[in-house]
């Protein structure tokens, strides 16, 4: 799974909702000739990230490429069940990547393009958002 080697900062402050912005960065294909995109804003863990992934080289037969365009960066703090209030913020659980509309998630190059769509399609089922397969 991803996660960071070394942070700056152990843990980050929560941020605000940014449902409403579209991403400005990483909107076209760079690597490959097919790609899925998101449509959504959402929090993308590393075993979501992981499973897609798991799930397109399981379909490809690890015929073609893969690149992931996203790296999960920021922790998220939980606190242990049954703690009372105070005593400071909980320790780092897990890291996301916040994902925006029109963010390139995953680049492939594949023999056909068929079977790229349905590599792509099954592995969009795997993300907690909507998504758009597209090509060059």
């Amino acid at each position: 799974m991803l996660i960071p080697k070394k942070v700056k900062h152990r843990k980050w402050h929560k941020g605000r909702n940014k449902d409403r912005q579209i991403e400005t960065r990483g909107l076209e294909l760079s690597y490959g000739h097919y790609g899925i995109k998101a449509l959504e804003s959402a929090r993308l863990n590393s075993r979501q990230i992981e499973s897609a992934r798991r799930t397109i080289t399981n379909f490809m037969k690890r015929e073609g490429r893969l690149w992931i365009r996203v790296f999960p960066d920021k922790p998220i703090t939980k606190r242990p069940p049954e703690t009372t209030m105070g005593g400071g913020k909980g320790a780092v659980e897990y890291y996301v990547y916040i994902v925006r509309p029109g963010r390139v998630i995953f680049e492939m190059d594949a023999p056909s393009a068929a079977k790229a769509h349905e590599a792509l399609r099954l592995a969009g089922y795997k993300l907690p958002f909507k998504t758009r397969i597209i090509s060059r």
